[in-house]
């Protein structure tokens, strides 16, 4: 009995061991990618069916998983659908990239109303940011700079603020740049840019950001010229925990931040919480700077059918500024001598007596959150309707001098330092202007105001989607906005006088007989310059028909929207409202992608559209003071059309695409000034043409190593030979050519033509190229380097010969071009467990050798007859600086 026992326990024993040899004799690997972007998926789970096995993707989506014979793996990722793959062969099987389709019911919220593009389907070039990408590489910069990775984009800190960077897109500036968070619009609707301090936060919560450049496949009813830039939040997909984080960097810069999320529970609901503070110095002479930011989002899963999401995020921010481009030969010497903090110099950054800093008319603060409420309704199998209502209320002020020597306030006048009130070390001497003004009999001669600007802005976006037939899917939904805009000016701070005196009202002729008005002594509290609302309304509709089969897809869009304009004056006027003036655009737009392979596709767009003008950029000749209209403006009309080619596989995946894009009829305001007044002048007819040549790719040649690359080349200049333009002073009022006087609405306003032909496009490099190199040299240590070439920069145009504001015909000289300039970044990250808690530490430095190059330049050619360096006044890019952070995931 015995024996027979051992027998048989020898026999199970080897039996187990032959099962579980033959269990474990299948090795499967593989990549976990998205499906849309290709964008490896980090920390997706791969379980065996049926058993507790499993194991989760690496930082490059890769996996290693041990399969029995006949057996399934499951994929599972947050916001994905779930993955069945059945192994049936033996030995070692490579899956090669596996791709992940988004789940409708926990991105629908936000797909739909994006527009999003996807890989070898939408004929559009576009680029795509993922989270981790912009949390390895983004440090201290900006929004907008981490897109310098993106063909055709041109990105700078300008003045170097915070939050006072701008971006340029196929030399295009932000006005003509639509930019959206989960598809909804946030360009400001009366001059059509944006200030990205008022989006800070939105760096902790981005899921994805699309850029979309040229026509794009955004379903809004006002399409942009430039392009688009898409921010994908999180949703109802965030998983369940939260973070906490502290990073700290250069020149006292230090961020707090936390979140927590829900994930989605059995009962359907969701929501996501997320708060951070930063301050610092500034790295710029006098910018420093403290913000907050905060993110809600609350989902709930109403049955099958059903998805509400509330989102709202805001970001109240305090910052100094820096406005004074100085020349050349004025930065080098404060670099050389030391003096005012060489390329870090503020011209307006001083003390008072007390030794108190001041910045006078750079300090701004703004608060401007956003609340949307997303419906999903799946009305069927083949259709449903994405809706999305949301408010916008902003409220803020910077700082504006005023008196009868404000330019005494601005630190620079043609590039050169004033020096009336400039300490030996380079500082403004507040103090001596103080004094002056306590001491003037007249009262101060400069003194601050506060330019408060306030907004309520009203929107409504809805989009119905049917799938008509397995190959047709329709689309069609509306655009709805209002906007109402309130602008003021109260004198803050009358800087050690009793009172001031606004010289400007004696330049303005609908109030001339009122003497009292115009010598009027100003206290704190008192309104100057300016106070008016806008009132802006936007009513579209577009609709798309798409046609998929096989290889080919292909898509027809068309738009239309009425605009109404007007403005209520409460200073200049008896609290009186203009007329309401309405204006009509459009827009069609179609394209085609096939997929010639599996690796290889073509695609072609082409398309024009009718831009209606922005309130205060054509529609009123002074959106300040004046109700008169711009009867000049015209809608501008863009036509574009684009071809590309894709290669797509396991190691390269690259896109090359030529544009030109033809702009006519633009609306072109230029600030001139005579060292005495400044006035500016209205340009209307205004062509150019924008075209060029992009190439971007991403390759992972070997295992752990990552190679991210572009190449742009643009040819970007004005077109038009004899543009007419009229002059007007700062108060909005025509300059009379004959009589050297100012009239209201006058027709014998000064004018003159310019020929602008063949000018360069300024201030957006036309050649510009990327490369960045990581490799994971350890398990969850990575390291990076990347480098930016900018070239074929040129300095914003002036108009010479003008400075007299006189009647005639001139030529438009070429300004300078900018000199070339290589950047390189580094950033390492390690990623590693601390028990139950994952723990990311990055670090960056950016502009690791320290190079001085110029990213902003402006020809000043009106006032000394030359158009080179010796003439330019510019600015500095940030020189070497770097940052560190530790997040902790729980």
């Amino acid at each position: 009995m015995r024996r027979h026992l051992i027998h048989f326990l020898l026999v199970a024993c080897m039996t187990v061991c032959s099962a579980a040899t033959a269990f474990a004799q299948v090795t499967v690997k593989g990549q976990v990618v998205d499906a849309d972007t290709d964008e490896p998926l980090i920390g997706a789970a791969v379980t065996v069916l049926g058993t507790t096995q499993g194991s989760v993707t690496d930082l490059d989506g890769y996996f290693t998983q041990s399969v029995g014979n006949n057996g399934t793996i499951i994929i599972r990722y947050l916001g994905y659908r779930e993955q069945s793959i059945k192994i049936t062969q033996r030995g070692t099987v490579d899956l090669g990239m596996i791709r992940m389709q988004p789940d409708a019911v926990a991105l629908s919220d936000v797909t739909i109303t994006s527009s999003i593009a996807v890989a070898r389907k939408t004929p559009v070039a576009v680029s795509t940011i993922d989270p981790v990408f912009l949390q390895e590489n983004l440090g201290t910069q900006e929004f907008p700079e981490i897109l310098k990775s993106t063909p055709g984009v041109y990105a700078t800190k300008e003045g170097g603020g915070y939050g006072d960077s701008r971006i340029n897109l196929r030399g295009f500036d932000a006005t003509n740049i639509a930019v959206m968070v989960n598809g909804v619009p946030v360009n400001d609707m009366e001059w059509g840019g944006l200030y990205w301090s008022n989006w800070t936060g939105l760096t902790d919560v981005t899921r994805s950001m699309q850029v979309q450049r040229g026509l794009g496949a955004s379903k809004i009813a006002s399409p942009s010229v430039g392009g688009s830039i898409n921010i994908i939040t999180n949703s109802t997909d965030a998983k369940k925990g939260g973070s906490i984080y502290y990073g700290l960097g250069n020149d006292g810069y230090n961020k707090m931040a936390f979140s927590l999320s829900s994930g989605l529970n059995e009962k359907g609901w969701a929501f996501s919480l997320l708060g951070s503070k930063s301050w610092s110095d500034g790295y710029i002479q006098g910018t420093a700077h403290e913000a907050y930011a905060w993110f809600v989002n609350i989902s709930k899963a109403i049955g099958d059918n059903h998805v509400l999401s509330l989102t709202a995020t805001g970001s109240p921010q305090s910052h100094n500024k820096r406005y004074d481009r100085l020349t050349i030969v004025e930065w080098e010497r404060r670099k050389h001598t030391g003096l005012g903090a060489g390329y870090r110099y503020n011209a307006t950054y001083g003390f008072d007596d007390t030794g108190r800093e001041k910045v006078a008319t750079n300090y701004n603060y703004y608060h401007k959150p956003q609340i949307s409420l997303n419906h999903i309704w799946e009305i069927n199998m083949k259709s449903s309707l994405s809706s999305v209502f949301y408010v916008s209320i902003g409220d803020g002020y910077g700082y504006r001098g005023v008196g009868s020597n404000t330019s005494s306030l601005y630190g620079a006048s043609y590039g050169i330092p004033n020096i009336t009130y400039r300490r030996e070390d380079g500082t403004f001497d507040y103090g001596q202007l103080m004094r002056d003004n306590a001491e003037n009999e007249n009262g101060s001669l400069a003194a601050i105001s506060k330019s408060i600007n306030q907004h309520q802005w009203y929107g409504l976006l809805s989009t119905y989607n049917s799938q008509v037939t397995n190959n047709l899917n329709l689309q069609g939904g509306i655009d709805l906005r209002y906007y109402k805009g309130v602008h003021t000016n109260r004198i803050s701070d009358l800087l050690g006088g009793e009172y001031v005196i606004d010289p400007d009202r004696a330049k303005v002729t609908y109030r001339k007989d009122d003497v009292e008005w115009q010598n009027e002594r100003l206290y704190i509290g008192d309104i100057v310059y300016r106070d008016y609302d806008g009132m802006i309304g936007q009513y579209g509709a577009f609709g798309q028909a798409e046609y998929t089969k096989d290889k080919l897809s292909a898509f027809m869009a068309a738009n239309v929207n009425t605009n109404t304009y007007a403005r209520r004056d409460r200073f200049y006027y008896p609290d009186t409202k203009s007329t309401t003036e309405t204006r009509v655009g459009y827009g069609i737009k179609g394209g085609a992608n096939y997929n010639l392979t599996e690796h290889h596709n073509v695609f072609a767009n082409i398309g024009y559209f009718s831009r209606t003008p922005y309130f205060s950029q054509g529609i009123f000749l002074s959106s300040t003071v004046n109700h008169a209209v711009n009867k000049d403006s015209k809608n501008e009309g863009v036509f574009s059309f684009e071809l590309g080619y894709g290669y797509s596989s396991r190691f390269l995946n690259a896109s090359v695409n030529v544009y030109r894009t033809s702009w006519l009829d633009k609306t072109v305001i230029k600030s001139v000034s005579d060292g005495l007044e400044s006035n500016y002048v209205n340009m209307n007819g205004v062509n150019a043409l924008h075209q060029g040549i992009e190439l971007e790719f991403t390759s992972n040649p070997v295992r752990n190593l990552h190679i991210k690359g572009m190449f742009s080349f643009g040819d970007w200049r004005w077109t038009s030979k004899d543009v007419t333009g009229y002059w007007y002073n700062r108060s909005g009022q025509a300059l009379d050519a004959s009589q050297d006087i100012t009239v209201a609405g006058s027709e014998d306003h000064a004018n003159y033509t310019l020929n602008m032909k063949n000018i360069k496009v300024g201030n957006s490099a036309q050649t510009t190229a990327y490369l960045n190199v990581s490799y994971e040299l350890l398990k969850g240590l990575k390291a990076g380097m990347s480098g930016n070439f900018y070239g074929r920069n040129y300095a914003d145009y002036d108009i010479t010969g003008t400075s007299t504001f006189e009647t005639g015909t001139y030529d438009v000289p070429q300004p300078w071009r900018i000199p070339s300039a290589y950047v390189f970044d580094a950033n390492m990250s390690y990623r590693f467990d601390i028990g139950n808690i994952r723990a990311t530490w990055i670090a960056n430095c950016m502009n690791l050798f320290n190079n001085h190059y110029i990213t902003d330049a402006k020809d000043n050619g009106a006032r000394t007859g030359g158009h080179g360096w010796e003439d330019a006044t510019v600015f500095y890019g940030f020189g070497r600086t770097w940052s560190m952070s530790l997040r902790l995931n729980f």
